[in-house]
């Protein structure tokens, strides 16, 4: 058996693609999710630093870059709130389903609200409620296999394949009625692809596990209360320090790398302090605190594609093809192409290893290094001597990319169910996220740095910053090993 019971017994009879048939449903709901999401971000740095004349808001491209960060980071950032309602309050299955309906009600507001109030308001809902989606629906996958099934890899592939479905085709439709009738038409069809997610995952949502349907470790009536006291605090002080200057759009990704650092180390200290973990979860959790930190160096060097990748494609590369010019916003579909061209491949490739094929952490090694051999691949188009890239050498950098990342983010959501708590099973997979909000907030850092005077160091430090994680984890292997307790 390789569910936990959902209703009626068709999660058990039907398959997809060999797999529990539930996995359709959230398969379904991230394609949907992910097409709204990368949508919207594929011309959101563009929308930002864009003149007025071409619909944007003008801002300095150093300063939209660093927004861009800080809202990527505030993205994984929210998944701490999404895995606590999920452990906590509502269940995941229901946190899930919430989560959905405000990341639509953000596109909205992008779509109809003018200038920075929409922006303020579109960003802030799409992070919490892409916070919930994320936490939540890679638990749920988590949930529908036996512990040391050997298809729980080749499931979170599938699932990524649906990821990066909806990360292609979402950015080519944004990205063309950007180009065509303007940016807040862009992020309208955003919001419509929310919509025909949740009515599909409403559809197919009762066959998902039983147990998943209610929080494992509710908490009293009068803790909540607490927390919500805490909550409103929290948001007064922010809101404070924003009237106040404290908190600008040229400092958020800085403001965003100290919230997140203090985030960390004490969701850290809760789960290893907590009497509901044992003696063996607690080493594995110790196991997985190297995989976090490469986790979060490697998103700051991917996320670069959001920001200087976007800005260097816009700019740098000739996006001309037979006389008609490419949409800036179609970088992300290229990428997501990538992924769903070889995600199968990866899936077939590790299957077909079986216990022969690297261990998890092996493969975040993998990962690192072939990251930061890419950006080197840049270099020759950099400086005054540079030359326009052509689109094709762009996209076979981009395949570096693609690479890496297969090696790392689904198997890094498949080593986080393993290594989790029972009793924080979800907040867990929040932790693993907080890597993602870490190293974007990093990258945010990092891509205020790129200017034309500083574009060869800069691609070197991006190298040099692969090249070393891999290294340092590559020494931490056999600690690793030793205290995933034979869970990987």
């Amino acid at each position: 058996m390789e569910t936990s019971n959902p209703a009626g017994n068709s999660g058990k009879e039907r398959r997809f693609f060999g797999h529990p048939w539930p996995l359709a449903t959230l398969f379904g709901m991230e394609v949907w999710e992910r097409f709204s999401f990368y949508g919207m971000q594929a011309i959101l740095l563009i929308y930002l630093y864009y003149e007025a004349s071409r619909g944007g808001l003008a801002m300095d491209q150093s300063v939209a870059i660093g927004i861009v960060g800080a809202y990527g980071s505030s993205v994984y950032l929210a998944t701490i709130l999404g895995g606590w309602l999920a452990d906590r309050v509502f269940g995941a299955e229901r946190t899930l389903f919430y989560s959905g309906i405000v990341v639509m009600l953000g596109h909205i507001a992008l779509a109809i609200l003018p200038g920075v109030y929409g922006v303020t308001a579109g960003l802030m809902l799409v992070a919490l409620g892409s916070g919930g989606v994320k936490a939540t629906c890679s638990a749920l996958v988590g949930a529908l296999y036996e512990a040391g099934s050997p298809k729980r890899d080749a499931g979170f592939s599938i699932f990524y394949l649906g990821i990066n479905i909806g990360g292609f085709v979402g950015p080519l439709l944004t990205g063309l009625l950007q180009q065509k009738a303007g940016f807040h038409v862009g992020f309208g069809i955003a919001a419509v692809g929310m919509a025909i997610g949740l009515a599909q995952y409403t559809a197919g949502r009762k066959g998902l596990p039983d147990d998943q349907k209610v929080a494992p470790n509710p908490v009293a009536p009068t803790t909540l209360k607490r927390y919500l006291v805490m909550a409103v605090i929290a948001i007064t002080v922010l809101v404070v320090a924003t009237l106040g200057g404290l908190v600008r759009a040229s400092n958020l990704s800085e403001v965003m790398l100290a919230i997140i650092a203090v985030a960390t180390v004490a969701y850290f200290a809760t789960i290893l302090r907590s009497s509901q973990v044992t003696r063996e979860e607690r080493s594995r959790v110790l196991a997985f605190i190297p995989l976090f930190l490469t986790s979060a160096a490697y998103w700051a060097l991917y996320s670069q594609s959001y920001t200087v990748i976007t800005a260097f494609f816009d700019q740098r590369v000739d996006r001309v093809v037979f006389g008609w010019e490419i949409p800036v916003g179609w970088l992300v579909s290229v990428q997501a192409l990538t992924i769903i061209l070889f995600s199968g491949v990866f899936a077939w490739l590790w299957t077909t290893l079986g216990k022969r094929q690297p261990s998890s952490a092996g493969k975040f090694v993998i990962a690192m290094a072939i990251i930061g051999a890419t950006f080197l691949g840049y270099l020759p188009f950099l400086g005054e001597d540079g030359s326009s890239m052509p689109l094709i050498m762009l996209v076979l950098l981009l395949l570096g990319f693609t690479a890496s990342e297969l090696c790392l983010s689904p198997i890094g959501l498949s080593v986080t169910t393993k290594l989790a708590p029972r009793s924080f099973q979800t907040q867990m997979m929040a932790l693993f996220f907080l890597s993602l909000s870490l190293g974007f907030a990093a990258g945010g850092k990092l891509g205020a740095f790129y200017t034309e005077d500083s574009e060869v160091g800069y691609f070197i430090a991006m190298a040099a910053i692969g090249g070393g994680s891999a290294l340092l984890l590559a020494l931490c292997l056999p600690f690793i090993r030793r205290a995933m307790r034979g869970a990987d």
